[in-house]
């Protein structure tokens, strides 16, 4: 398992006490709302729309909340309206940064942004200095309790994925952006429970961080993770298992 999706898994379990479940449900509100906003709000016809709602299900976001979301992304109801920012970036020990953010006050976002990276001796970079070195995929995280490597890799040609991974029990499965919803459809079919399913943006290549700059680079995603302008964070970086287990820990 690479770095990130490892970080991806601490996250996940991070998230679930009650004030973290909160902050993800704000981030979840947000990103339905924009959704709606720029392709409508019907689920069928709008994927961006389609993916934050089961986002939202699998967080178990009440359905009131969704629907709010949706009806103030329409216009339905009155609310905020918030810009999509992304910026680029690196961190302790030079590995890269994508930062994707939905804000209401561009000059607050990337001044935070700024000010955590110098902080924690990172950096900003230039818009287009490290997502050359990324692509956009589907991602299905499952509960694979029980599964061996073969298992999954039977289950992943199944549904018409073109990867996986297997850590712990989690079984991660990527693909084609445009196929997400029928391997997600294909999972549920097959009663496969589904973590969490969203488009992602995955390293090309990773870079190995060591010693002090892995505890600062896990740090710095941690808070980076936590700012409420910051929807998501992606990074290259490739850390010990066992300095990512203590900062779990």
């Amino acid at each position: 398992m690479s770095g990130h999706s490892k970080w991806s898994t601490i996250k996940r379990k991070k998230a679930a006490n009650d004030a973290a479940r909160g902050k993800v449900f704000t981030k979840l509100i947000k990103e339905i709302t924009v959704a709606a906003r720029a392709g409508g709000g019907d689920e069928e016809t709008n994927p961006r729309l389609r993916t934050a709602v089961q986002a939202a299900r699998s967080a178990n976001m009440p359905v009131a909340n969704v629907d709010r979301a949706i009806k103030k992304g329409t216009g339905e109801l009155p609310g905020v309206h918030y810009d999509e920012i992304v910026y680029e970036g690196y961190t302790p020990g030079g590995a890269a940064l994508i930062i994707q953010c939905l804000t209401d006050n561009k000059n607050r976002t990337v001044a935070d942004v700024r000010h955590l990276l110098s902080k924690h001796n990172g950096n900003l970079g230039e818009t287009g200095s490290v997502s050359w070195n990324f692509e956009r995929r589907g991602e299905i995280v499952i509960d694979a309790t029980g599964m061996s490597e073969d298992d999954l890799m039977e289950l992943s040609l199944e549904v018409g994925a073109d990867d996986f991974s297997l850590e712990e029990g989690e079984g991660t499965l990527l693909c084609e952006p445009s196929s997400l919803q029928a391997v997600q459809s294909a999972l549920e079919e097959k009663k496969i429970k589904i973590e969490e399913a969203d488009l992602i943006m995955a390293p090309k290549t990773t870079i190995a961080i060591e010693g002090k700059a892995a505890e600062q680079t896990l740090k710095l995603m941690e808070l980076l993770e936590d700012h409420d302008d910051v929807q998501k964070v992606y990074s290259n970086f490739d850390i010990d298992p066992d300095v990512m287990a203590a900062f779990e820990g």
